[in-house]
């Protein structure tokens, strides 16, 4: 009966220990995801941190040119009006 006893409860023993086992490796196995997802989620952060930064220095030097682009298309505008090849196509139009 003792034999008996001890065999159940050896048998229960293993049971319980590859039970455990298991579900130690489904833990790991859980905590290897949560870990490869919590990387991904950083590098994605990351990521969007760079291309917001691109994304303001692209913004930044759009002004810059439309700023210059103003400039040169005054500068253009008044040697336009001071140059006599222009003003004679006025006066042509003018003497019509």
């Amino acid at each position: 009966s003792r034999k008996r006893s001890s065999k159940a409860e050896s048998a229960h023993s293993t049971m319980m220990n590859s039970d455990m086992d298991a579900v130690e490796a489904e833990n790991q196995v859980e905590l290897e995801e949560k870990t490869r997802l919590i990387n991904q989620v950083l590098e994605l952060q990351h990521t969007l941190e760079d291309l917001s930064a691109r994304v303001d220095a692209v913004k930044e030097e759009n002004l810059k040119l439309k700023s210059e682009n103003q400039v040169l298309g005054q500068y253009i505008e008044n040697l336009m009006s001071a140059s006599s090849v222009f003003q004679t196509t006025d006066t042509k139009s003018k003497r019509k």
